[in-house]
């Protein structure tokens, strides 16, 4: 319990920030969240006519006070879902958010079950039988010659 309470802590100060991110957006924030729908590419990172054009119009509604989800959805409105570089926290978008950790979680079982299994079957090597009186004398004068 003690070990939780600071993570829970550190969650909770995260809050207000990010509900001031929704109220208050910024047009440098916005431009990672949305793409070119000429080049492809994020606006921060196209300079072409039309990532000009919606960095005018996402700065514009800024200007109005409109929240990032307001500015979001009047652009998915206008050119549709492609326009955001993450999909959406709903419907068919979550599965792209939940399929990657749902599929790193599978290969992790699959190797933990691997290894248990792995680590199981390794069997201790037998131990030799004990040799007889005539190959344990022998042993030890072949063994003395080298000694001495």
């Amino acid at each position: 319990m003690r070990r939780l309470l600071p993570i829970v802590v550190f969650a909770l100060l995260l809050v207000p920030t990010a509900r001031a991110s929704e109220r208050h957006p910024t047009l440098a924030e916005l431009e990672g969240e949305v793409m070119c729908p000429v080049c492809e590419t994020t606006l921060d990172q196209s300079s072409s006519p039309a990532a000009q054009q919606i960095k005018r119009l996402i700065a514009t509604r800024i200007a109005a006070g409109d929240t990032k989800t307001q500015i979001k959805n009047r652009l998915v409105a206008e050119y549709g879902s492609a326009i955001l570089a993450a999909p959406p926290h709903k419907g068919f978008g979550l599965v792209a958010w939940w399929l990657p950790v749902a599929g790193i979680v599978a290969a992790a079982v699959a190797v933990g079950f691997g290894a248990r299994r792995w680590a199981r079957s390794r069997e201790p090597a037998p131990a030799d039988p004990p040799l007889d009186a005539a190959s344990e004398r022998r042993l030890d004068e072949e063994l003395s010659r080298f000694e001495g």
